[in-house]
């Protein structure tokens, strides 16, 4: 799971912090609720996920809760790879 974690945060960084905030985003930081993350991104998220894991993840599951950190997202990914 370290190694997802790794990956899904990398991912995070990449696409959605800025440079200066970089150091302050960790497994356990708010993404949804902090408003780091917003809905459009959080689709783009649940395609990469989908791709990265091939998996399919239901739309009723990918909640803004579901999404909030690192950790829920790797809980997330996890119970769909069977």
């Amino acid at each position: 799971m370290a190694e997802m974690k790794d990956v899904i945060l990398q991912y995070v960084i990449g696409e959605y912090v800025d440079e200066d905030d970089e150091q302050d985003v960790g497994y356990d930081t708010p993404l949804i609720s902090s408003g780091l993350v917003d809905s459009f991104s959080m689709v783009s998220l649940k395609v990469f996920l989908e791709k990265k894991y091939s998996i399919k993840l239901p739309d009723d599951e990918a909640t803004p809760e579901a999404f909030d950190t690192v950790t829920s997202i790797c809980r997330l990914v996890k119970k769909h790879q069977g």
